[in-house]
């Protein structure tokens, strides 16, 4: 009888704390401390150090950047900021152009181009760019070639200096436009174009009026990945000769041991990323873009003349080429003998040894089961955080909820250079944050840097699946007795389960490919897959870098098609 009552008192308990004004704050309040832990924290202890440097306290450092005696520091931020912009608008140009094509038209080759569109998705950063300098660089397959066919003295182009990077940037990038302006493409109402023609407007007074102010928020998101990738952007201007841009300057600084201007440099990008950020989130709340119209969406239009069909046929062959050949490359590649191929145009002599090795020879499967281990760590984190952060955001009403929401958003718009400046200059030395550990050198600091980089990819998808749900679902169950936990562990997750899983995917995939925060933060016992790939590249082993490249390759075209399924093709809108 006792035990009854107690358990009865217990109960009783916890529903009135369940139901006091003051239990959100309990739920909510670890969300907060990780994010002060994680990303305030760090970012403050890396402006401490740029002002508080070994010289003492000053503005000694920024004095230093912004120096016109030296000039490199103005040079890298100036060449950062331009490659980024351009970026942005030459991936806006393509992505938007190939979603607009691909739904609004019907032609030969349409379903097969729809499909292979999103093989840039498939390249991890680094990979894509060894992919293009195999296949574009001075040394690359197709200048060597039309060198050779033509019996030219030089190759006749090649992909260098910022055009190359802007290039790879393009193609690695402009999917992020594709997918959001495409979901939103789908949703148009006709009827708005139809409305502006018989007014009299032309098609591009309609492109500029009411196609592109309804594909604005797309637009907004997407440019907003795109600069912070761009911004981040390491290996394409360390391949093509790009020395001066802000990441390669933070690793140059930080590798010379330089910490105070890495600081300070860190602090610079930061603080532009944010402002991009804010003035993205200023523009897209300056005006209404939703659609107030009841009509359907729009419908193909097919082409019906020959000469329309037979250049669309020619063009999403040309199309399909360019998009196959940075993986069909590096397929190639994988197969060919280290340190064979030197002045032939294709590798001479080829083997399944990599490929073998992969999985039998432990110095290469070390760094495969280390990014396995460190992804899965992190996303665990991600996981925890991502859910218990979208329902706080979707479900309840708090104070501080426009705060919550812009800490999330804050990791995402940080380079992943500057998320690792920001963790070495946070946790070099025992702080309550790491539980009086260091940090710096251990496991557990690739895996805490992958957490705060993919930190709103759960919470989003999560948000997403949230808001499809009907809440009258969780309030049926709250009627018939069950209380908060239990309406949330047995309603909640399983209805956002596909949600939770494609988020979850993404981040997994994400941390596997993971090298910019990575190559400043490794150590030889924990140096996951993207840098060891970037080291074989450098010992010219161009085979075992490819067959490592091919498996990340392989992990997320098989998460990504996971995702599109839990998702019914709406993976994008995660993304």
């Amino acid at each position: 009888m006792n035990t009854n009552q107690t358990a009865s008192q217990q109960e009783s308990w916890w529903s009135r704390l369940t139901q006091s004004k003051y239990f959100i704050y309990i739920l909510i309040s670890p969300l907060f401390l990780v994010l002060l832990a994680y990303v305030i924290y760090p970012f403050y202890q890396t402006f401490i150090q740029s002002v508080v440097g070994t010289e003492g306290a000053g503005i000694g450092n920024y004095k230093r950047f912004f120096s016109l005696e030296s000039t490199a520091n103005l040079e890298a931020l100036w060449t950062s900021i331009y490659i980024s912009v351009i970026s942005v608008i030459t991936c806006a140009i393509v992505g938007v152009t190939m979603a607009f094509l691909i739904e609004r038209y019907e032609f030969p080759g349409r379903k097969i181009l729809s499909i292979l569109v999103l093989v840039p998705m498939a390249l991890p950063p680094l990979v894509g760019v060894l992919s293009f300098t195999f296949l574009y660089g001075e040394s690359g397959i197709i200048p060597r070639s039309l060198q050779a066919l033509f019996n030219l003295e030089s190759v006749p182009f090649s992909l260098k200096g910022i055009t190359g990077v802007i290039v790879v940037h393009t193609f690695t990038m402009y999917t992020y436009f594709y997918l959001t302006a495409s979901a939103a493409i789908k949703g148009l109402d006709p009827s708005l174009e139809e409305a502006a023609t018989s007014l009299g407007s032309g098609r591009i007074r309609i492109w500029i009026k009411v196609i592109l102010p309804m594909l604005t928020p797309a637009m907004v998101a997407s440019s907003l990945l795109v600069f912070m990738i761009a911004m981040a952007s390491y290996t394409a201007p360390l391949m093509f000769g790009v020395e001066r841009t802000m990441t390669m300057q933070i690793y140059l600084s930080r590798t010379n041991g330089n910490l105070d201007m890495a600081a300070t440099q860190s602090t610079i990008l930061s603080i532009v990323s944010i402002s991009f950020l804010i003035l993205m989130r200023w523009y897209q709340g300056r005006r209404n873009f939703q659609n107030q119209s009841k009509g359907i969406s729009v419908h193909r239009t097919e082409l019906r003349t020959p000469f329309m069909k037979y250049l669309s046929m020619f063009l999403s062959f040309i199309g399909v080429i360019i998009l196959m050949l940075p993986i069909l490359v590096l397929v190639l590649i994988s197969f060919s003998v280290d340190g064979e191929w030197t002045i032939q145009i294709i590798p001479p002599a080829y083997t399944f040894d990599h490929y073998i090795a992969l999985f039998t020879d432990e110095r290469t499967w070390r760094p495969i089961w280390n990014s396995l281990q460190m992804s899965f760590v992190a996303t665990i984190g991600n996981i925890l955080f991502g859910v218990a952060a979208a329902y706080a955001m979707i479900r309840t009403r708090f104070k501080g909820k426009a705060l919550l929401d812009i800490l999330i958003m804050i990791p995402w718009a940080l380079p992943g250079t500057v998320v690792a400046v920001n963790l070495i200059a946070a946790f070099s030395e025992p702080s309550v944050f790491s539980f009086n550990q260091v940090l710096i050198g251990t496991f557990w600091i690739l895996p805490l840097a992958y957490f705060v980089r993919h930190l709103p990819l759960i919470f989003r998808s999560t948000s997403a699946a949230l808001m499809q749900m009907d809440q009258s679902v969780e309030e049926a169950a709250r009627s018939l007795g069950a209380n908060w936990w239990y309406t949330f562990r047995r309603v909640v997750v399983p209805m956002a389960f596909s949600g939770i899983l494609a988020g979850t995917l993404l981040a997994m995939v994400q941390g596997l490919g993971e090298f910019v925060a990575s190559i400043l933060i490794y150590s030889t016992s924990t140096m996951p897959l993207s840098v060891a790939i970037f080291q074989k590249m450098y010992a010219f082993q161009f085979g075992t870098a490819c067959a490592y490249g091919v498996l990340q390759i392989l992990l997320i075209i098989f998460v990504l098609f996971i995702s599109q399924k839990l998702t019914n093709g709406k993976a994008g809108a995660v993304i």
